[in-house]
């Protein structure tokens, strides 16, 4: 088999790509995907996220774990990540967050020319379907449908009222570029009237709408990639397997990447590009010695404070029992209302840790529920998990091979808290949301802390607390680093191409020089509407 392009991953990235890139009828693509359709139940009403978490069976979830990691006290860390067409947009909490003007802008002086707020605000909009509709910063007419919260609860108000009586101003849009302040998150639900209140994961927006009705698209499911093919220094084609068969898929113009920020690295180390003595130690030819290729692993650390409330209800007592999900159940079903139809996390808020940081530099993701850890029942008492990340970390990790084997997990090391800095951020950040739990506003609940517990209070315990409690909150990027070429930790130049490599491009979240200030899902729609752009300009598409 033969088309023009051949696209290896099938999520927030390569959904976008196969979408765009088939728009001209004289181009042929083929996308594979090793998970499924990602069009079921679980996917379609937000709160089946729930029942993709460990713990249970892997559905649509690659459910990686890190390496032990010191800065977790020797834990290690659940990576969840999508396995189906939509990739992680089919299983994440469906927030939509843009970053700061400033982490673009910072791209840009890094030497990526193109990437600053200005260059990349015009494919934000044109990716988004925004129901407050079109304006300087928002677009009504993209695939991706952007929502606003539905009927939020009593206690996540109070919350927004004790950021204000901290000094944090009710933001009513955390992407104009400057996210500072708190609010209620707009997600990717649908707002139609057909699909109301259902997940709009990258596939369901730019994929499902045209897969039936474009013969240059050829989507292959239930395909893991193994290993790039080349001629010399092209990338020609893709070997995949297919249940127990062995198969290849031929690129005539490129090969496109969009595996994420663990499984693009993985591929590229797997067809022999990466760090050479790293290759050689799995007895893996080496193509093309790319140092770079698995480093710079960056993530958001979220610390899981946990506060028992009273005076109020929380999915903890509406979900305690078989009834209490039935009922929840059959009110989306019927009406397509209810907790089913909201992200975990309804709330959030962007501050400075402390008065010297330029931007806001932690997040709060505040969710009207508690638990142990992911995967673990909700507990049966009413709590609230205002969870806090440090969102600049300067911690670096990485992502090598176990072995040779592509159906292995990679080794995922993110070296959380291994910065002096990223720990002072952890401390400050526990200590800011006792200040807010602690405001007038939220003391008709009773906020009670639980974890990590009032009698936690030095800097040494608090830190140690940091490690216990903390969790990804899931936004791996930057292990195929967006660079110039005299960047000897640079993969990609800044039009995505793989350098010294011709015919191949990264384009997904891995390519991020430095994490975004925010959640990580809109950005990597934004990186492959840019990526698809490029390609068109370089072929000569016609659109």
């Amino acid at each position: 088999m033969s088309y023009d392009f051949v696209i290896v991953g099938g999520g927030s990235a390569g959904s976008t790509m196969a979408a765009r890139l088939t728009e001209d009828p004289n181009v042929s693509v083929c996308l594979l995907e090793a998970g499924g359709d990602g069009n079921g139940i679980l996917v379609r009403a937000p709160a089946g996220v729930v029942a993709m978490l460990p713990g249970r069976p892997k559905i649509n979830n690659w459910a990686f774990q890190t390496e032990p990691q010191p800065g977790l006290n020797g834990r290690r860390g659940y990576q969840p990540r999508g396995k189906a067409l939509g990739g992680s947009s089919a299983i994440n909490a469906m927030l939509y967050v843009r970053g700061q003007k400033e982490d673009y802008d910072n791209w840009a002086d890094l030497g990526n020319g193109g990437w600053d707020w200005d260059s990349v605000l015009p494919y934000f909009k044109k990716a988004e379907n925004n129901v407050r509709g079109a304006d300087t910063a928002h677009g009504d007419s993209g695939p991706l449908q952007v929502s606003d919260q539905k009927a939020p609860r009593p206690i996540s108000e109070a919350y927004v009222q004790a950021c204000s009586q901290n000094q944090l101003s009710r933001n009513e849009d955390f992407n104009t570029g400057d996210n500072e302040g708190a609010g209620y998150w707009q997600t990717t639900i649908h707002h139609s009237a057909e699909k109301n209140g259902e997940r709009c994961s990258a596939a369901a927006g730019y994929l499902f709408p045209v897969i039936d009705q474009r013969p240059n698209l050829t989507v292959i499911t239930r395909a893991h990639a193994t290993r790039i093919i080349f001629d010399e220094k092209r990338a020609v084609g893709v070997a995949y397997r297919q249940g127990k068969h062995d198969r290849d898929v031929r690129a005539g113009k490129e090969v496109i990447l969009c595996g994420g920020a663990f499984q693009s690295p993985q591929l590229l180390q797997l067809s022999g590009i990466g760090e050479a003595n790293a290759l050689q130690a799995h007895d893996i030819p080496v193509h093309h010695a790319l140092p770079g290729v698995g480093q710079n692993l960056q993530d958001h650390l979220q610390i899981r404070t946990i506060y028992q409330v009273d005076n109020t209800v929380t999915l903890n007592q509406r979900a305690r029992t078989p009834w209490g999900m039935a009922m929840m159940g059959l009110e989306y079903f019927l009406k397509k209302t209810g907790p089913l139809t909201m992200p975990p996390s309804q709330l959030g808020a962007f501050a400075k840790s402390d008065p010297s940081q330029p931007s806001a530099n932690i997040e709060w993701h505040v969710q009207p529920l508690s638990l142990d850890k992911f995967g673990s029942p909700l507990h049966r008492y009413n709590a609230i998990t205002p969870s806090v990340c440090n969102l600049r970390p300067s911690s670096r990790g990485t992502v090598t091979l176990k072995s040779a084997n592509p159906h292995d997990a990679p080794a995922i090391a993110p070296n959380y808290l291994s910065t002096a800095d990223d720990l002072d951020v952890a401390v400050a950040g526990l200590r800011y949301t006792r200040e807010i739990m602690a405001a007038p506003a939220l003391a008709p609940f009773n906020p009670t802390e639980l974890k990590p517990g009032p009698d936690i209070q030095s800097e040494e315990a608090l830190q140690r607390a940091a490690g216990d409690l903390g969790t990804t909150i899931f936004h791996p990027v930057g292990t195929c680093k967006m660079g110039p070429q005299h960047d000897p930790g640079a993969v990609v130049d800044d039009e995505l191409r793989v350098h010294g490599i011709k015919g191949l491009r990264v384009i997904d979240a891995s390519i991020m020089p430095t994490i975004t200030s925010g959640n990580t899902n809109a950005p990597t729609v934004m990186i492959a509407e840019r990526g698809a752009q490029f390609i068109r300009r370089d072929y000569g598409h016609s659109r």
